[in-house]
């Protein structure tokens, strides 16, 4: 371990191997059987599924000095109001249900609030039988309801992106969940990506999933947390999409037969992929918000997923042209026809 992982990240971290036309040294560092593509700016997953960072599982002290060096060039400014201002250039959008998760809701909110150098808005969607979180959201931030058709229907994120989607008011798009806090150039990055001719962009090169305590300092002091990450993630397909508005629509949206946890976000890249113009060379950290695992999160067998599993064997076209002739983002309710 000490030869094969240690030596490997010491380098990186202290910028060995630096040189033009490819990425920072940090921004490798990867398990010892993955490999990678670089670009100039990024690092391309060549590994299907989303993996921890396995020295940083082993030795704490590595997720500590990794995330401290992602801050350190991708920094996080947290405001109660974003400080550009005129027509948003950049949407960010945001599915939610509930009262457990305001405080993480209201973290990222500020987080996406400290954006610079480009003007954005932010849309909550609140998924629930009555409006319950409208009142607790900063002025800034558009609100949206969508009641639920049936008590026990399961929370569907694609449906509320879909609902949003129309409602935006730039041709850009963040699709990001209410748990995650950005750096401070996110939008700007995103937006310049997108103005280089690319429909899909991956900025997401490592998730630093941040513990209970250092989450509840969050809360308390409003500023993001400088502890120890309990897991660093890699290749995470989803958590932060940005999509040109009309590569969205083109591609039919999120499909909203996924009811539940997961799988939606696979099938979104599955068919982005196919309309092609997707940039995967991700460089920048995002921090994870710690809160209990959603239900059927650790399962295999939860029907979304096990949804996907079937969709994946669909070709994407043909995905893709199911989803464009249904009728999607109704206030009434998610449009399950699309499930197999």
């Amino acid at each position: 371990m000490l030869i094969y992982d240690w030596v490997p990240f010491a380098l990186r971290m202290r910028g060995f191997g630096a040189r033009n036309g490819r990425p920072e040294p940090w921004l490798t560092i990867r398990n010892r059987e993955e490999t990678i593509g670089v670009n100039e700016r990024g690092v391309e997953c060549h590994w299907r599924f989303t993996s921890d960072l396995h020295i940083a599982n082993v030795f704490p002290s590595t997720a500590r000095r990794l995330m401290r060096r992602s801050l350190e060039r991708w920094p996080i400014a947290m405001r109660d109001a974003p400080e550009t201002s005129g027509e948003p250039s950049v949407s960010f959008v945001i599915g939610h249900r509930g009262t457990e998760r305001v405080p993480h809701l209201l973290a990222t909110l500020r987080s996406i609030a400290g954006q610079s150098r480009v003007p954005i808005e932010c849309i909550v969607v609140e998924q629930s039988a009555v409006p319950e979180i409208e009142q607790l959201l900063p002025r800034w931030v558009r609100y949206l309801h969508t009641p639920l058709p049936r008590p026990d229907l399961p929370y569907c994120r694609s449906w509320s992106f879909n609902v949003a989607v129309p409602n935006v008011r730039s041709d850009v798009l963040i699709l990001h969940d209410n748990d995650m806090l950005v750096p401070e150039h996110y939008a700007f990055e995103a937006l310049q990506r997108i103005e280089e001719g690319f429909s899909f962009v991956d900025l997401k090169r490592f998730i630093f999933y941040m513990s209970e305590k250092d989450t509840r300092r969050v809360f308390v002091t409003g500023m993001p947390p400088r502890g120890v990450p309990a897991t660093v993630v890699q290749n995470l397909m989803g958590g932060s999409i940005v999509a040109r508005r009309d590569a969205y629509d083109a591609i039919g949206g999120f499909d909203e037969s996924f009811v539940g946890w997961g799988g939606e976000d696979n099938d979104f890249f599955d068919r982005a992929a196919f309309l092609g113009g997707v940039h995967r060379f991700a460089y920048m950290p995002i921090l994870h918000l710690h809160h209990p695992p959603q239900p059927g999160k650790l399962s295999l067998s939860t029907g979304a997923i096990k949804r996907y599993r079937v969709m994946e064997n669909i070709d994407p076209g043909e995905r893709i042209a199911r989803l464009r002739a249904l009728d999607q983002g109704r206030m009434e309710g998610p449009n399950t026809e699309n499930a197999p």
